[in-house]
């Protein structure tokens, strides 16, 4: 056990001092390697901000059902509890005609001509039952269930079932781009894992053909194959390391300069203010993250180089 500890630290010491020797080499590796990392925790960060963009305005999205004036009171109980029973309904208040026409008259208090408008309009003024839905995307579920003809009869002819707001144009749009910069941030970071892999995998190459000599005076001398190929597999874990740590200082300078240059809360469809606060909040977690990917890729192209150019005649 000692033996194989003090092993591991050799090969540790030999992989760092590679590092240090090949720094022009892995320079290019670690460039292309940060910026992969720098994708994958730029699409984390942002699909987190748009899926709250997204719930903030499906908070606000909601379904007015006008209801026939001559609905009767175990009409609307069952009609209510069915609706309430819909996979996608959070929540389904009933509006009598009195609390809409009171609360008209709240929010216009100060125009006298528009609560004269309201006085005599009060009599044709609908009952009406307001939908909250679960998700905004499957809104047409409700609408499918409120269209059956045993719903259609207590709906108020005159008055169709409506949304309120333009919310729904809106939330529509960000889920769209969310699906975008998804769908672009995995191609993205396909794309650049294979190219920085690539990377690795010659730089380590070129490694192993500078100090062939060395490696055969290594083997000569009865060194095992894993302590031949370890530093460089070291050495990779290092680019990945610092290509993370990278990537996250970058990523934070990105969000934080953004929210304190723009002095504002979002950027189009992107809450910077709230990417950057989710960003702080989760800072260890995505840091962690980003250094094991990073060792990932830098462990595996190593393996894989090593595999190909360091073959030894053992039994």
């Amino acid at each position: 056990m000692k033996n194989r500890l003090v092993t591991l630290i050799r090969i540790v010491r030999t992989g760092s001092v590679n590092f240090t020797r090949n720094l022009s080499l892995a320079a290019a590796a670690m460039a292309v390697m940060g910026v992969t990392l720098s994708i994958i925790l730029f699409s984390i960060v942002a699909g987190s901000a748009f899926n709250n963009s997204i719930t903030q305005l499906t908070n606000k999205l909601n379904v007015s059902v006008y209801l026939n004036s001559s609905v009767t009171a175990p009409q609307l109980s069952l009609f209510l509890k069915n609706l309430r029973a819909q996979p996608n309904v959070k929540k389904a208040t009933y509006h009598s005609k009195a609390q809409d026409l009171a609360q008209a008259e709240s929010q216009n208090a100060g125009n006298k001509t528009l609560l004269q408008g309201l006085s005599e309009t009060s009599g044709v003024i609908p009952a009406k039952i307001v939908v909250d839905p679960l998700n905004a995307n499957k809104i047409q579920s409700i609408k499918n269930f409120l269209d059956l003809p045993v719903n259609r009869a207590l709906e108020d002819p005159q008055t169709p079932t409506s949304y309120s707001g333009a919310e729904k144009s809106a939330i529509d749009k960000i889920a769209h781009a969310t699906n975008v910069i998804r769908e672009a941030g995995v191609v993205a970071v396909i794309v650049f894992a294979i190219i920085s892999m690539l990377i690795i995998f010659n730089t380590i190459r070129m490694a192993i053909f500078n100090r062939r000599d060395e490696i055969s005076i290594m083997r000569l001398l009865g060194a095992s194959t894993w302590f031949i190929r370890g530093p460089f597999v070291v050495e990779s874990v290092i680019y990945g390391v610092i290509s993370a740590l990278a990537s996250v200082f970058f990523i934070d300078i990105l969000f934080a300069g953004s929210a304190n240059g723009l002095q504002a809360s979002s950027l189009g469809l992107l809450d910077i203010g709230y990417a950057n606060q989710f960003f702080k909040s989760h800072l260890w977690i995505l840091l962690l993250l980003q250094l094991m990917i990073g060792i990932l890729i830098g462990a595996v192209s190593s393996v894989i180089a090593t595999r190909r150019y360091l073959k030894f005649k053992s039994k």
